[in-house]
């Protein structure tokens, strides 16, 4: 278990992290997130913003919006899989992640799909699926030479995994 939160995942914002229990992002750093914030114009930071601190309805607002604006936004496309999880709609953000691992196969995208679909099955408590799929994207990220972040995220991800794992056998 990570205790020190500045050892957590960062989450791709300033300010905010994956928390290594519950996988779920959080603020870990207020004045610099705002910071981040203020300085950003983007739909997409505002309702990451929102989701880490815990404000679902806002953020699916938000993305709303964005996405009604840029359809076709890949990063949109992901963090509606992170509100739908957020708000318990997880059979549908199952559903959601497989049409866009079909889109993104032998992308570079592929291995956040996969991340993202570790954390739905994580929260699903189906913590086999949520390992496989952990699985896959560190493979994904090990052989694309990602950033190391992405590579500690997913590995953080795939741990914890497979300790809840154990724990239910």
């Amino acid at each position: 278990m990570i205790i020190d939160r500045r050892e957590w995942p960062r989450a791709g914002f300033p300010g905010i992290a994956v928390n290594p229990e519950t996988l779920n992002t959080e603020i870990v750093d207020e004045e610099r997130c705002q910071d981040a914030l203020t300085a950003s114009n983007s739909p997409h930071d505002r309702a990451l913003v929102e989701l880490a601190r815990g404000h679902v309805g806002n953020a699916a607002e938000i993305l709303v919006a964005a996405r009604y604006e840029d359809p076709e936004s890949f990063e949109l496309k992901v963090l509606e899989l992170d509100v739908l999880r957020a708000s318990n709609r997880n059979d549908r953000a199952v559903e959601r992640a497989q049409q866009l691992l079909a889109e993104a196969k032998g992308t570079p995208h592929e291995a956040k799909i996969w991340q993202y679909l570790g954390k739905i099955q994580f929260t699903r408590g189906k913590y086999a699926a949520a390992s496989k799929a952990f699985s896959k994207a560190l493979d994904l990220r090990v052989a694309e030479s990602a950033d190391a972040s992405l590579i500690y995220s997913s590995t953080v991800a795939l741990g914890r995994a497979r300790e809840l794992l154990g724990e239910e056998e």
